[in-house]
């Protein structure tokens, strides 16, 4: 299990606290994740992603789901042939754990608070 523990405003990926939004890629590796806008995601907030070819892309829009996702980058993102999975924070890490677990190069998109 990669993510260990998440809380609002912070997540535990494989022992180490991060207190900022965070990408979570399926070898554990972690960047912090800045958007132009801080409650709204579109494909431009996720195409540093895109080199390392993830089969699904989980959006973890925040504690209470504050952060929306650009319907628009959704679409794009499956014309790419990548799945996409957009819930709460809390229930996208546990997406994301189980995507893991089953070989899957899943990455999560994680907003920690609101």
């Amino acid at each position: 299990m990669l993510i260990e523990d998440y809380g609002f405003g912070r997540i535990v990926v494989k022992g180490r606290t991060y207190t900022s939004d965070v990408i979570v890629f399926w070898d554990g590796s972690v960047k912090e994740w800045w958007r132009k806008k801080g409650h709204y995601a579109d494909i431009n907030d996720v195409k540093s992603v895109l080199d390392a070819k993830p089969e699904v892309i989980v959006f973890g829009t925040g504690k209470y789901g504050a952060m929306k996702v650009d319907e628009n980058a959704v679409k794009e993102l499956e014309k790419m042939g990548i799945h996409v999975e957009v819930d709460i924070t809390e229930r996208a890490t546990k997406i994301f754990n189980d995507l893991v677990a089953a070989g899957k190069r899943a990455v999560l998109a994680a907003h920690l608070t609101c």
